[in-house]
């Protein structure tokens, strides 16, 4: 029985709202950029501008969601997004937008959401036993409103790019930030944060996490995959879809409408992993997920494909998607103790994402040196290989056991949490 789901259906609000937000700004900058400079680098260029700050301040944040907080952390970096995001509408409206002012507020933009995204998540096992419910359930639910989130992110963002312009539709995504920080601050209280932990220091605490990482095998298969298919997945949608609405006609409008479909049924697929995911074969899941969401959504790209088709293609594929994040997200956190889920996930977050902010610049030069037909089938090769890979590894096939959680006893009595807990996995 449930204790308390205040603290749950606030967590996913917030997610609700700053994954809208973000999905706005996902299609509004790329657009953005292409109309103000007319080139695809340049709108990789943006991109990274974006994600090294992000993948950077992800990952050394992690000792300070441990020290402040993960409410704190998440409630501060949503109200900062306000501000440095409405510098973009401001700016378009005095007439002084152009791409060298837009490049620094996307820097500043990236080094925000890093540790506000990771607190968040820092959340998630915190919530769970809250409400007294199973961690599958929990990100199971936190992936379905991710998804739920992608939809209507997208498909807003395409009716408001298209209808009023990327710069002031950015007003919208700053709003959408603004209200995750209230949701937050109203919804969960202090007592239910993540406790802050008392450290020997922050580079200590850091190591601790690295330490801990690196010798969990499972872990780390995890981010060496993410972090290439996040490369490619970066490139995908910051510069491959982008040029593919302008090359083959249908603009930001057609960009929102793929995403939104993909989004859709990836809501619908990580529904039914919510439900079924306690009893779901892991392994099994995850082969055949990838197999089927994973390099069709850039084969969709290549000419001559009916635009019926496209979006059927999505549709199976966003299902398949679904199934993913709660699985890797319930593994993960199961295999974490307590006093270092703020250090260890926002470490795996950033390596995952280390490659991303690469991810635009080689799309763009893929594209402009290979052209866009030639670049889509070998990210799509790519894209397969790295995600079938894992399943050769015989250390990887441990994805499929469900290990007992490390008990708080354990954690209070190691302080070399790093090499110590690292045995129990």
């Amino acid at each position: 029985m449930n204790r308390s789901m205040r603290p749950v259906l606030t967590l996913l609000v917030a997610e609700i709202l700053s994954v809208s937000g973000t999905r706005l700004s996902m299609i509004a900058i790329p657009w953005l950029v292409l109309n103000l400079a007319g080139d695809p680098m340049m709108a990789g260029v943006a991109a990274f501008a974006e994600m090294l700050p992000y993948v950077v301040s992800k990952g050394l944040g992690g000792p300070l969601i441990d020290r402040l907080g993960a409410r704190f952390i998440a409630i501060s970096g949503e109200l900062l997004s306000v501000v440095v995001l409405a510098v973009i509408p401001a700016l378009h409206v005095i007439g002084m937008l152009h791409v060298n002012a837009l490049l620094p507020v996307v820097f500043l933009m990236g080094l925000l959401r890093g540790p506000t995204d990771a607190a968040k998540q820092a959340l998630v096992p915190v919530v769970a036993e809250a409400a007294d419910a199973p961690l599958e359930r929990i990100t199971g639910m936190m992936a379905t409103v991710e998804r739920l989130a992608g939809t209507l992110g997208a498909a807003v963002a395409g009716v408001l790019v298209a209808l009023i312009g990327a710069a002031p539709a950015l007003a919208v995504n700053a709003l959408a930030f603004g209200l995750a920080a209230l949701t937050v601050t109203l919804g969960i209280a202090k007592r239910q944060q993540t406790e802050p932990q008392a450290t020997a220091g922050y580079m200590r605490d850091l190591k601790e996490g690295w330490r801990f990482l690196t010798k969990d095998a499972v872990l780390v298969g995890f981010v060496v995959m993410i972090a290439l298919t996040n490369l490619l997945d970066q490139a995908l949608l910051t510069v491959l879809v982008p040029v593919w609405a302008m090359e083959y006609g249908g603009g930001p409008s057609a960009i929102g409408t793929l995403i939104a479909v993909q989004s859709a049924f990836a809501v619908l697929g990580a529904a039914v992993a919510t439900r079924y995911a306690e009893r779901m074969p892991r392994l099994k899941i995850y082969a055949i997920a990838f197999l089927t969401g994973g390099a069709p959504r850039f084969l969709i790209l290549l000419p001559g494909l009916p635009f019926t088709a496209i979006l059927a293609i999505l549709a199976v594929a966003g299902f398949a998607i679904g199934f993913i994040n709660p699985i890797i997200s319930a593994v993960s956190f199961e295999r974490m103790p307590k006093a270092l889920v703020g250090r260890v996930s926002s470490l795996m977050s950033a390596l995952a994402w280390a490659l991303a902010p690469f991810g635009g610049l080689i799309g763009g030069a893929a594209v402009a040196y290979l052209g866009l037909p030639i670049s889509v089938a070998f990210a799509a090769a790519l894209y397969f290989a790295v995600t079938m890979a894992p399943l050769f590894a015989s250390s990887f096939r441990a994805l499929s056991i469900r290990p007992k959680p490390v008990s708080a006893q354990k954690q209070v009595e190691t302080s070399e949490l790093g090499s110590q807990l690292s045995e129990h996995h």
